[in-house]
Parts: structure tokens; C-alpha cells; sequence
């Protein structure tokens, strides 16, 4: 055989190709499959978002009063509970006029007293009046009658018996007691007003009661305006962004601080279609992208009914001619129930991934 045939025979026989690479191929592939399958039916109950990040009350102190502030204790991050003194605004304004109002009030209290036993007088003294009136009115009437029935006898008996000086003296009486009598029933019509009198002491009485009120609600007024002086924190807290310092001038409605509650929950804004069921209650557990060891437990405290772009300031008008359906995104409130850290201080704000497991 020669050279050349060798050459032939020995191209024309094939190497064997390995399987193994195959092998390798189809069990990487038959294996992420499996673990595909796997991770979608493990998470076919659960819904999650990195759409999400933790939230609370921060309470945004402002001024009722006007004035420099004269003492600021309150530190920026400093913690102070219900009714610490923060901060004061210069009082001695508000003092002088809560002093004002307090005598006021009390000067409208003493004329509301005093008309009260002008009341209780009036109501005695002019009755009393009245009835003397008519008692003179009845004494004047008898002494008129007397003095005609002695002028008609000095006019009736004979001449001879009597005399003219008689006769005109007992005429004369009978006059003066007629005026008498009138001037008798002059003072009855006088005193005959017992209850316009008893009205008008009543309607003192009535405009010093509506004072003394006035004067109460200017005082009201007055000791709100001196204690709003004071800042107190209403609730437990921590203080932030504080704004002012000693010597700084507010007006009502100025920025002072604000307090952030104790109290911390995730604000989580899922998909639309991750909603269908997810309901109040479900179990929740939350990374903080902060703080990696840090897992926390919670659950579902509510579904805002609205999405994110109902409530911007400029929502959405879906009625025009250029309409793109866009997904929609709603908040749903999620409490802590365990797992926080005191050393590890969640602040407002922060990343989290919630993962929710719906039934």
C-alpha cells in the first residue's frame, strides 16, 4: 500500500465527539427549569414592591402668636414627650393683656352684683311705694268726705246758729281736702309703674349678665393668646427640622418645628393587578434596605381607595384623544408588628421591600 492510500484511510476515519458538554447543557438547563417551577410555585401566593419605604406622623409645629422668641429648649433630633416646654415667645404683652381682661371682668362681676340687690330692692321698695300711695290716696278721700259733710251742715243749719266766718272756714276745708285728694291720686299714678320700675332695674341686671359673659370670652381670649405663648409638644416625639432660635420674630402661622411620632408603618404602592387578593390582615415581611440584618414582620392595615395619581395636584384627565393606559399604583398601609430594633432607628422615609403573602 502506498503512501498515498494511508493518507486516505487515515482522513476518512471520524473522532468520537464527547457527550459530557450535552449532559452538562441539558442538566443546567433541565435544573433552572426545575428551579423556575419552583420559585413561581412557592411564590404564587405572595405579592411584593420595591415601590415602598417607611412612613409616620410628623406633626408640623407652627405659632399662634406674635413676637420674638425668647427660649428655644428644644434641641434639633432631641426626644421630649407630651407637654414639654420647647419654646416661649416673648409674654409680657400677653400678660398685660390678660391682667386687663381679668379686671375687667371683674369690675363687670361687681356691677352685675350690685344691680342684682338694686333688683331685689326695686322689687320691694316699689310695690311698697305703690301701696303707701293709695293708703294717702284713701286717708285724703276720707278727710275729703268728712270736710263736705261739715261744709253741708255749716250751709244747711239756720243762719242764726252759725256764722259766714263758719260757713267759709268749713267751705275752705272741703277745698283743701279735695286737693287733697287729688294730689293723693297724682301720687298713686306715679307709683302705679311698680312693674315698668322692676323692668328696667331686670334689664340692667340682663345687660351686666351679657358683660360679664363678654368680659368672660375676652379673658378666654386673652389667657389662650398668653398659654399659646408657650410651645408645648403635643405629642411624644422626636423634634426636626427646627427652624427658629433665640431673638427670631414669628408671626401666626410661622414654621417652628416639626415632631415625628414614636409610631412607624410602610407606605407600599404595588401594582394595580398585584390587588386582586390582597386583603386587611395578610402577613407581611419587610427588608430595610438600611439595614440588611434588620427583617421585620408586619401586616396589612389598609388599601387607600384611590391611586397615587387620583390625589396629585394636577391628576390625570383620561377623557381626551391621546388617552396611553398607564399602570396605576395604589398605597396600601402596612404596620410593624415585630422586629424593630431601638438601636436601629427607623427614619422617615427609608427604602423597604415588603413582601405580602395573600390567601
Amino acid at each position: 500500500m502506498d503512501e498515498q492510500t494511508q493518507i486516505s484511510q487515515v482522513s476518512s476515519v471520524k473522532p468520537r465527539r464527547s457527550r459530557v458538554p450535552m449532559f452538562i447543557l441539558a442538566v443546567v438547563v433541565i435544573g433552572g427549569a426545575l428551579f423556575a417551577g419552583i420559585t413561581a410555585w412557592l411564590g404564587r401566593n405572595q405579592e411584593s414592591t420595591d415601590d415602598a419605604f417607611t412612613d409616620g406622623h410628623a406633626i408640623l409645629m407652627m405659632s399662634q402668636d406674635s413676637g420674638a422668641i425668647v427660649d428655644v429648649r428644644a434641641r434639633d433630633n432631641q426626644f421630649v414627650h407630651q407637654g414639654d416646654l420647647l419654646a416661649v415667645i416673648d409674654q409680657r404683652n400677653y400678660q398685660a393683656e390678660l391682667d386687663q381682661a381679668r379686671g375687667d371682668l371683674a369690675k363687670s362681676q361687681a356691677q352685675l352684683v350690685s344691680a342684682r340687690i338694686q333688683l331685689a330692692r326695686a322689687k320691694i321698695l316699689y310695690p311698697a311705694e305703690l301701696a303707701a300711695a293709695r293708703a294717702e290716696l284713701a286717708s285724703a278721700q276720707a278727710q275729703y268726705a268728712k270736710a263736705r259733710a261739715d261744709a253741708a251742715r255749716q250751709h244747711n243749719v239756720p243762719r242764726e246758729a252759725t256764722s259766714v266766718q263758719s260757713i267759709d272756714q268749713a267751705d275752705a276745708a272741703a277745698l283743701q281736702a279735695k286737693a287733697a285728694v287729688a294730689q293723693a291720686q297724682a301720687q298713686v299714678d306715679e307709683a302705679d309703674v311698680v312693674d315698668q320700675n322692676i323692668g328696667v332695674a331686670a334689664a340692667s341686671v340682663s345687660e351686666l349678665e351679657a358683660d360679664v359673659v363678654s368680659q368672660q370670652a375676652k379673658l378666654s381670649s386673652a389667657f389662650a393668646d398668653f398659654a399659646n405663648s408657650s410651645v408645648v409638644a403635643p405629642h411624644d416625639g422626636w423634634v426636626t427640622k427646627k427652624d427658629i432660635e433665640v431673638g427670631t420674630f414669628v408671626q401666626p402661622g410661622t414654621q417652628l418645628f416639626q415632631i415625628v411620632t414614636p409610631e412607624v408603618y410602610v407606605t407600599a404602592n404595588f401594582k394595580e393587578a398585584q390587588l386582586d387578593r390582597m386583603r386587611p390582615g395578610d402577613d407581611v415581611t419587610i427588608k430595610v434596605d438600611a439595614y440588611p440584618s434588620l427583617h421585620l414582620k408586619g401586616h396589612v392595615d389598609s388599601i387607600q381607595l384611590g391611586t397615587g395619581s387620583r390625589f396629585t395636584a394636577f391628576p390625570a384627565e383620561n377623557a381626551t384623544g391621546n388617552f396611553v393606559k398607564i399602570v396605576q399604583r395604589v398605597p396600601v398601609k402596612i404596620d410593624i408588628d415585630s422586629g424593630l430594633d431601638p438601636n436601629l432607628p427607623l427614619s422617615l422615609g427609608l427604602s423597604v421591600e415588603p413582601v405580602v403573602t395573600v390567601k
